[in-house]
């Protein structure tokens, strides 16, 4: 008999003490953050439950109450050459509000003093200021605006008492989030003219770290959602599946390793003093990877990263990019990298989800210019020569972006101006006029790539060998 998923039909009992706010109850926290801390009150002497706030009008917290928090979380992938299908009941979410229902009630969460973290998650446009928020008395619109509003509230309970300070932990896809969202909970203090003292303990006590985090997580699995609750025994509609793998590196003082003891648990959760070169490693290699592995794979008629990456040609073609030519490009220590790069070709092969790579296509260029190009001139500054493999990609993307291939179409996803550009260039009769032209764009590239030395000669080489369908991957 299928039950209901809540606290009393599951037998759970325990309460904790709530020492997280959470502003996101999407399905990356849920099983990202939400798990680990579940993690951390089995493993560890946290013992901390989550309060969830939903950051928008619209979300989830009918559902999260209606189950008492509670949710399972399905892990699903290969690790360490083996598949891993693994399944957690999460307790730790002790419920979910929302502060455009109760506005105040929200405020007087600040008013707990077990309260010791903020996480959120409110995609890569939410730690962002609107001048249309007036007040700190008044639900701000945006995510930094509610922050500001609940940490004023904090300080004025709690009367400036810097033990009452917070951890703030931020999970949104920017270079250092937690700068970000300093700066601007600080533009309204400024804004909204509150005391020089509320601004000396943001600025002296409260502790914003920047992070990075890595899990795919697809979500929730409707394509068999039945199956799934026949196998649980219970009613859930908050099932999240994602892969094992998992990474969050914190850059934090050394009293939040104290307070947040993940190093207890054997995740890979890394504290340091200055995540660049992590953030640097997985743009690189995870990102870069995938943007290089695109438009090589789709034009041999490829269609997910599993395929392609099995196939032997396009997977010993990855391997090379990543070992021999953008690991050399990086500062971290080489078995940290090479065991990182382990894990992403890992990754890459789970069989439990379909990653099309006409999705990892989208906005192609921009992705280039910022996960692959780097590891390009990088590579030629430290060896003094070009890197085949990846200049090769860089002819594929030119030849992927006429948009059709082999009589077949492509439908590529770019801004306006790329699209009109590349139609306009693939109207040119000349390969080598086209790649010069591409090369030269340096609104594509922030630089002129003709100006680097054998660059055009080795694109339009590749460029001609792509376009004529005699495929010659350096080795």
């Amino acid at each position: 008999m299928i039950k209901k998923l809540n606290r009393a039909n599951a037998g759970v009992s325990i309460s904790r003490p709530i020492k997280v706010l959470q502003f996101g109850e999407g399905n990356f926290l849920r099983a990202f953050v939400d798990w680990i801390i579940d993690i951390l009150n089995e493993k560890s002497d946290f013992n901390g439950a989550i309060q969830i706030i939903q950051p928008i009008q619209q979300g989830m917290i009918n559902l999260i109450n209606d189950q008492n928090g509670l949710y399972h979380v399905i892990l699903n992938g290969l690790m360490n050459g083996k598949k891993v299908n693994e399944t957690r009941l999460i307790t730790s979410v002790a419920g979910a509000m929302s502060p455009y229902q109760d506005f105040n009630k929200f405020l007087q969460l600040a008013e707990n003093p077990d309260l010791q973290f903020i996480v959120s998650n409110t995609t890569e446009a939410g730690i962002s200021f609107d001048a249309k928020d007036l007040s700190p008395t008044q639900l701000p619109n945006s995510f930094p605006g509610k922050l500001t509003a609940l940490l004023y509230h904090r300080f004025l309970f709690f009367k400036g008492d810097p033990k009452k300070s917070l951890i703030i932990m931020p999970c949104e896809l920017i270079d250092r989030n937690g700068s970000a969202l300093k700066a601007t909970i600080l533009q309204y203090i400024k804004q909204w003219q509150l005391s020089q003292d509320f601004n000396n303990w943001i600025e002296t006590h409260t502790t914003f770290c920047n992070t990075l985090v890595d899990r795919i997580v697809p979500g929730f699995p409707k394509e068999n959602i039945s199956e799934i609750h026949n196998q649980l025994g219970y009613s859930d509609n908050l099932v999240v599946t994602a892969e094992p793998f998992l990474l969050w590196v914190i850059e934090a003082p050394q009293k939040v390793r104290a307070q947040f003891p993940a190093e207890k648990t054997n995740l890979q959760i890394k504290f340091v003093s200055d995540l660049s070169a992590y953030r640097t490693r997985k743009v690189r290699i995870l990102n870069g990877a995938h943007t290089a592995m695109v438009p090589v794979a789709y034009l041999m008629g490829f269609r997910t990263v599993r395929e392609s990456i099995e196939d032997k040609v396009i997977g010993d073609y990855i391997r090379r990019v990543i070992y021999n030519e953008v690991i050399p490009t990086l500062d971290l220590p080489d078995e940290e990298l090479k065991q990182f790069a382990d894990d992403v070709l890992e990754r890459f092969q789970n069989p439990y989800i379909k990653h099309e790579l006409i999705s990892i296509a989208l906005n192609s260029i921009s992705k280039f210019k910022t996960r692959v190009l780097p590891s390009i001139l990088e590579y030629a500054s430290r060896k003094h020569q070009l890197p085949p493999n990846l200049v090769f990609s860089l002819a594929a993307l030119i030849r992927f972006y006429k948009g059709d291939f082999n009589g077949v179409n492509i439908p590529l996803q770019d801004s306006p101006d790329v699209l009109d550009f590349f139609g306009a260039v693939w109207g040119k009769e000349s390969l080598t006029e086209i790649s010069n032209l591409v090369l030269g764009n340096e609104s594509f590239w922030g630089l002129n790539l003709n100006k680097i030395s054998g660059l055009h000669e080795s694109v339009t080489q590749y460029l001609k060998l792509i376009h004529e369908g005699k495929w010659k991957i350096p080795l």
